[in-house]
């Protein structure tokens, strides 16, 4: 069974599974970001060996994600998996279902503070065209061709996920019905112990496990933001992109520095409020 950590882009899914795996097992490695292959992003190249024969086909791809869950779930054991896209059906093939499913802990952040974040990793060209990415109800990440051409050797690679708008990759999710807990980047920055105990706690009871306070206390510490950094300063991140010169961008950019009060310019401000409006008064975003 399947436990997902869902996201729109750039909203502290990294974070969080960085988390998850120091309460599992922090105490008893020396994790680093590295670890962090242990949950992979779905759909991946590793989940479609042997039923799809185009693994850039998106159509192909579709028609197979329950058929590759029910592969995998097979074995009876229980993972996670990190994924960007939407809750939902394609061509009427359904991302997952409840026989695959035993959970989704979904992170939502600030689209203001998003567009910062979605800028910088994608290598956009100004936040009109970050503001654009955000907006398109239809948007699907595909790797560049020079990433294809990085990783076609390996055939170890993260395949097209349709993630929709900030809006509708949010409300999408809240359709998960079976064991869902919504999480807020930003309540995670104020309150780390609060929100880091309430996942530790859905989980535990996911898994039947009981965590403790000094596991958890241990976690919070090993997945700070300054000791993510450190660690990609240290010895890089291969989840971080390569900007359009060939420059790897940082991946662990701003986190709780980014304040869309003194970067964004009001225009844009105001249209990500507009746009979204219902859902960030929702959130109390606005």
């Amino acid at each position: 069974m399947i436990i997902w950590l869902a996201s729109y882009p750039k909203s502290g899914n990294t974070w969080l599974r960085f988390y998850i795996l120091s309460l599992l097992v922090g105490k008893k490695t020396n994790i680093n970001l590295g670890h962090l292959k242990a949950i992979l992003a779905f759909p991946h190249s590793t989940h479609f060996e042997g039923l799809v024969s185009n693994l850039f086909d998106l159509d192909e791809i579709a028609k197979n994600w329950i058929v590759s869950q029910k592969k995998m779930n097979s074995n009876k054991h229980l993972r996670f998996f990190k994924t960007h896209n939407m809750l939902g059906k394609y061509k009427g093939y359904p991302f997952t279902d409840y026989e695959n499913t035993l959970g989704t802990i979904y992170i939502v952040r600030d689209p203001r503070n998003v567009i910062t974040s979605l800028k910088n990793h994608y290598s956009l060209s100004d936040y009109t065209e970050a503001k654009e990415f955000m907006f398109d109800e239809n948007k699907i990440l595909a790797m560049s061709e020079r990433q294809k051409n990085l990783f076609m050797k390996s055939k170890i690679f993260p395949l097209k996920q349709i993630v929709g708008s900030w809006r509708t990759n949010y409300l999408s999710w809240k359709h998960m019905d079976k064991n869902y807990l919504l999480v807020k980047y930003e309540d995670l920055v104020e309150n780390p112990k609060n929100e880091f105990t309430k996942i530790a706690n859905f989980i535990g009871n996911l898994l039947k496990l009981k965590f403790t306070e000094d596991q958890i206390d241990a976690a919070i510490n090993l997945s700070s933001f300054e000791k993510l950094e450190k660690m990609e300063k240290d010895s890089g991140f291969t989840e971080s992109t390569v900007s359009k010169e060939g420059i790897r961008n940082k991946f662990f950019f701003l986190g709780p520095k980014n304040d869309w009060t003194k970067i964004l310019e009001p225009k844009i401000s105001d249209e990500i409020n507009k746009k979204f409006e219902k859902e960030m008064k929702e959130l109390k975003y606005l």
